[in-house]
């Protein structure tokens, strides 16, 4: 026979009467001070640097920020990225729905488009537009493998300027297809089996309830790759277009004065690409209407 003894009862403490007598203590972050301090410092030593440091000529800039010549690079620059913007997208729209639709003839072009202008560089692509008098010296309509009815001189007919806009915009037009693609996929597709039992011809379907929906989706990409044009459009002073980055270069060759002339175009790219953060940032705004996000 063995003796068993009952555990030993723990009393709970005590519920305060009074919470509002509790002291709150509120959480620390020592090391989020720390990096805000270092973060700082190290923000006023890159001011004082160029506040202080003469290689920056800061007299030099002010002389050339707003210059004629450079006023109208910026117009220029301005200029390609509007195009290659609207034309890029107008046609990756209709590439990204060939790459959706049920026809394999139209997915196998738009894939083959994709991949092709993807793969090969933009400043090849700019350089093979602005030579295509080298290799085509005149276009002809008519008859393949016959008689030609209208001819074109392929000299007069591309230029340099738009020779640019050309490689722009085919370039853009296969990131646009994608990011278009991307957004209409993230739309249920519950809501075109609803049109569709509605009777909404496809169209309308597409216009009035999948744009809407997969701009959310579509917006955000589509700025980065606007700006990103916007800034990519220095590559074109290969062909001696007189926008903004070939100009700056074309100054500092004259004056030797590298370092102020580069901090004028940097200047110009980043308050215009603020401008189009802001202008996105409505945008998106504009489309996000009644998400729940």
């Amino acid at each position: 026979m063995s003796l068993t003894s009952d555990p030993p009862i723990v009393k709970a403490p005590a519920e305060p009467e009074d919470y509002g007598a509790l002291k709150v203590v509120p959480v620390r972050h020592p090391w989020r001070w720390a990096a805000v301090i270092v973060t700082a410092v190290l923000l006023a030593q890159f001011a004082h640097g160029l506040a202080t440091n003469p290689g920056w000529e800061w007299e030099v800039f002010a002389e050339f920020f707003t210059a004629e010549v450079i006023l109208k690079a910026v117009w220029v620059t301005l200029q390609l990225t509007a195009y290659g913007t609207a034309l890029g997208f107008a046609l990756g729209i209709v590439l990204a729905f060939m790459r959706l639709s049920d026809s394999p003839f139209l997915k196998a072009v738009s894939f083959a488009y994709i991949w092709a202008f993807r793969s090969i560089p933009l400043i090849v692509q700019l350089l093979f537009w602005f030579n295509l008098a080298y290799l085509y010296k005149e276009l002809k309509f008519g008859i393949p493998f016959g008689p030609g009815f209208f001819t074109f001189d392929t000299m007069g007919l591309v230029g340099a300027m738009s020779a640019a806009v050309l490689g722009l915009a085919l370039h853009q037009a296969a990131y646009a297809a994608e990011i278009v693609r991307g957004g209409v996929l993230a739309v249920d597709s519950g809501q075109l089996e609803a049109a569709a039992a509605l009777g909404i011809p496809r169209l309308r379907q597409i216009r009035r309830i999948v744009l809407p929906q997969a701009m959310r989706s579509i917006l955000p990409n589509a700025a980065n790759e606007v700006i990103s044009l916007f800034k990519g459009t220095s590559i074109v002073s290969v062909m001696a277009i007189g926008e903004l980055f070939y100009q700056v270069q074309v100054i500092y060759g004259r004056n030797g004065r590298v370092v102020p002339l580069l901090m004028v175009a940097t200047a110009w790219y980043i308050l215009l690409t603020t401008a189009l953060s802001v202008l996105q940032h409505y945008v998106e705004r504009h489309f996000a209407k009644g998400s729940t996000r």
